[in-house]
């Protein structure tokens, strides 16, 4: 349950090392006769079949092992992106986004990843570099002086959307797009605390710095608009 890398990995492999064969020998006996069929495509087709039933066996064994669901969420990610940029899988098919589409599984995905972001937002805050700029002595870099937990922050965001953006269906997506804004607006409050605390030195670096990080979120969030 710990290693689903393994046959993840393996079926990469597989795909790969008959690709040749399939499109040298299968393929012209398929065009002979006339079909439509692409043997490249229905071999791996076939082969994701076999994992969908393999991951249908064991997420509710680890449904609720926190480290081990999001590590097989990770690799399920990292198979999906190869299976579609490198063997052309088609999007009409059977996905492994289509078991993490399902009620329990999704569910328990948008709890960790809420968990783990909330986490990776406390220790950004906390952090001595929280209000400092990577590029401060650089101006022509960064005129916005934006400080580095907004800057991870809409890192965070942007990590979030490339995770859930191939989920098969809009309603789906949507209700990760909930969660972002529910962690938008925690890292507001979060903002305002910190500026009630600097109230007495507006003018000071922290308060410039909560300012100089709105105005960044902002104007990203602004660039993001356009983005269905």
């Amino acid at each position: 349950l710990n290693k689903p890398e393994w046959y993840l990995t393996q079926v990469l492999m597989w795909i790969g090392n008959h690709s040749k064969f399939l499109d040298d020998k299968i393929q012209p006996i398929l065009d002979k006769a006339g079909s439509s069929v692409n043997a490249g495509l229905e071999f791996s087709r076939a082969l994701v079949m076999l994992i969908l039933e393999k991951l249908a066996a064991d997420i509710p064994c680890l449904l609720y092992d926190d480290t081990l669901f999001c590590h097989l969420v990770d690799e399920v990610l990292l198979f999906e992106r190869e299976l579609y940029s490198i063997h052309g899988y088609l999007s009409s098919f059977p996905s492994c986004m289509h078991i993490l589409s399902e009620e329990s599984c999704f569910q328990r995905w948008l709890t960790v990843e809420k968990k783990f972001a909330l986490q990776k937002m406390d220790s950004m805050l906390s952090s001595e570099a929280a209000w400092i700029s990577h590029y401060k002595d650089i101006t022509d870099v960064d005129e916005m002086k934006v400080p580095d937990c907004a800057e991870t922050f809409m890192t965070l965001l942007l990590v979030i959307t490339d995770r859930y953006k191939n989920l098969p269906t809009a309603s789906r997506k949507l209700q990760f797009l909930g969660l972002q804004k529910e962690l938008v607006d925690d890292f507001r409050i979060r903002l305002t605390q910190v500026m009630k605390e600097e109230t007495r030195a507006s003018l000071g670096f922290r308060y410039c710095a909560i300012l100089n990080a709105v105005n960044y979120i902002a104007t990203v969030l602004a660039d993001w608009a356009d983005n269905v």
